[in-house]
């Protein structure tokens, strides 16, 4: 059955504080130049299912990319920079950000992952990403290490391929998981705890919840018949309290709360939603619904081209905002989206914590049917529009602006920074099997500060790998961007026109100018709070930057990790906090920041957030996990 998607972002949630770094040694993972793995084949692995990439062949177990050691990369992989340090122009403008040319740079990081990543998120502490793809193809590139295979229902097959896998973000090692209940097209968060739960599906995992605990040895939980409705295409949020709730999927126009685990949902639990009913046009374009949580409580869902603010306590509609012209930006038409930062203040006593929705790309109402349907296929031009709107106010309208080219399929990462980072995607079609066609190869950087008349958009460095239908991403603790998926084939396909992807890129930003590396400071973790609580003030101690530390000059933000999938970044957030107090050179070059925790759940989840501190626009060396609780 074809499938359909799009992106969109919150923008981030920004508190004033600083720079961050760890004081553990960074190592590249490929250390040693080894042979290509021919991306046809099946990934070996060893005894204990990793797959050891730091070195050594193919036949025996591992994997390297060809790096130098200098970190670039050899003949066969991609290496692309915006120009080198010795002649990058850049400027400090005081009060504001160091200002650079870099225009980033590519490195591959994985030449076989294994599995295509549909779907991806960064668990926390372990540092490691997860990635798991579909079991419905009952294929992939990598094996199980070994017995048992995965029973395909309804038939007398064995499925002995893996489809999920953990990638540890540093050495590449790979470790498989095992999966029996069909993940396409689901959706997930992290709870309290950093444990990935996962809901929905497709066939016998329509109805699923998957849990994933944080350990060496852990493999997922699955529990069949959990939900009321099968959520095929739909979007999980979490609540200021931790809770969670699913909207939408496939034919159920209705949202319903995710149960404790061990317990179930009856239809009596499952809430009809008119509005997601009258958002299905004749393609839908309403699937993997946009849903962000406010400051206030309330929930911002967009479908199609409407969106409203849903009150999740009393299920009543309180406000619905002006439509969105312009298109469809929902799956199969597949814009991206993000929630723009929240900036809180130190002494914060503001009743109203504004929050905005950006909504980038998409494409017209019948892009799909003409890609999908229609012979010969015609591709419409996607949108280049991207549009921004105040979730808070009542009488809030569109802004809307126009990107440097066309994007669908893409995805809108929220950088450290608070800036956002428009990546993968195509110019043209729709999503859905080959209903695609001109990559979009160049990530834009958008800066939503610019004050009005200036530039908000800036292109950088261009990948050679088309990130089309089901790409992803996760922001990494280094700052850097890890990009993975793409598959506009039913199934694992070399010979097709966007064969499957099953090689792993990483993508550092402009800040990441090795011109700019002495701003970057560390964060002492020794000496730095690892759980925040609510209302609370907390210290994060920094090592490396100026004496001269500027307050203004400092951000300490936060970053929910995002589940990434069809161009949506499920609960993807960025606060900054407000600082209260800065101690300088408490020892030599190191400085003691005093932090103001937000106030509630509804700014910021409970769980695990990366902190990053930020000097003059540029990210500490390696973020914190830092827990937060009531």
């Amino acid at each position: 059955m074809t499938m359909l998607w799009r992106g969109l972002c919150i923008l981030p949630l920004l508190f004033v504080s600083g720079n961050c770094q760890f004081l553990f040694p960074f190592f590249h993972p490929f250390n040693n130049p080894g042979n290509g793995l021919n991306l046809g084949g099946v990934v070996p692995q060893n005894a204990n299912g990793f797959f050891p990439f730091a070195g050594g062949s193919p036949s025996g177990g591992s994997l390297s990319a060809q790096n130098k050691d200098d970190g670039s990369l050899n003949s066969g992989s991609v290496n692309v920079a915006g120009g080198s340090a010795d002649n990058k122009k850049w400027e400090s403008n005081a009060k504001d950000k160091i200002k650079t040319g870099y225009k980033g740079k590519w490195e591959l990081f994985v030449r076989n992952a294994g599995v295509s990543a549909m779907h991806l998120i960064l668990l926390p502490k372990i540092d490691q990403a997860l990635m798991f793809d579909a079991t419905v193809w009952k294929q992939s590139k990598l094996k199980l290490p070994g017995p048992p295979c995965r029973d395909v229902e309804g038939t007398n097959e064995q499925d002995c391929f893996c489809h999920s896998i953990l990638l540890d973000i540093d050495t590449a090692k790979i470790r498989p998981l095992r999966l029996k209940y069909d993940t396409w097209c689901s959706s997930g968060a992290l709870d309290v705890n950093g444990r990935l739960v996962s809901t929905g599906g497709y066939n016998n995992g329509s109805d699923t919840v998957r849990i994933l605990d944080l350990c060496p040895t852990c493999d997922w939980k699955e529990y069949p018949g959990t939900l009321g409705n099968g959520r095929w295409y739909a979007t999980q949020v979490t609540l200021g309290d931790g809770r969670f709730m699913v909207f939408g999927g496939r034919n159920f126009p209705t949202y319903e709360f995710v149960p404790p685990e061990g317990q179930r949902n009856d239809k009596s639990k499952v809430i009809p939603f008119k509005f997601l009913a009258e958002t299905h046009d004749k393609v839908e374009n309403n699937l993997y619904p946009f849903v962000y949580l406010s400051t206030d409580g309330n929930l911002f869902v967009f479908a199609n081209n409407r969106s409203i603010l849903l009150n999740p306590n009393n299920q009543k509609i309180l406000h619905e905002f002006p439509v969105l012209p312009g298109g469809a930006r929902n799956y199969p038409a597949s814009g991206s989206s993000c929630l723009l930062p929240i900036t809180l203040q130190p002494d914060e006593k503001r009743k109203v914590i504004p929050a905005e929705v950006l909504i980038c790309g998409g494409t017209s109402h019948d892009a799909f049917t003409l890609a999908d349907l229609k012979r010969p296929k015609v591709f419409v031009q996607a949108s280049k529009d991207c549009a921004r709107i105040d979730i808070t106010k009542r009488n809030g309208k569109w802004k809307i602006q126009s990107m440097p080219s066309p994007r669908l399929m893409g995805d809108a990462v929220v950088l450290p920074t608070g800036d956002v980072l428009l990546i993968n995607g195509a110019k043209s079609g729709s999503a859905g099997w080959d209903d695609a066609r001109e990559p979009n190869f160049t990530p834009v950087l958008y800066n939503f500060r610019v004050k009005e008349g200036g530039s908000k958009f800036t292109e950088l460095a261009p990948s050679t790998i088309p990130r089309m239908y089901h790409s992803s991403f996760a922001l990494l603790p280094d700052g850097k961007i890890l990009i993975a998926g793409s598959n506009t084939n039913p199934g694992y396909q070399d010979n097709a026109l966007f064969p499957t992807e099953v090689r792993v890129e990483k993508f550092s930003p402009h800040y990441l100018d090795p011109a700019l590396a002495k701003f970057r400071p560390e964060i002492v973790p020794d000496q730095s709070a690892n759980k925040i609580h609510y209302g609370k003030r907390f210290t994060v101690q920094i090592r490396g930057a100026d004496r001269t530390l500027d307050d203004e000059d400092l951000q300490v933000n936060i970053y929910y990790p995002a589940f990434t999938t069809h161009g949506i970044s499920m609960n993807q957030r960025l606060v900054r906090l407000g600082i209260v107090q800065v101690d300088k050179n408490v020892s030599s070059r190191t400085h003691s920041i005093k932090v103001q925790a937000p106030i509630n759940g509804n700014i910021a989840p409970p769980g695990y957030y990366m902190l990053f501190v930020i000097q003059k626009g540029v990210p500490c060396r390696r973020a914190m996990w830092v827990q937060m609780l009531p």
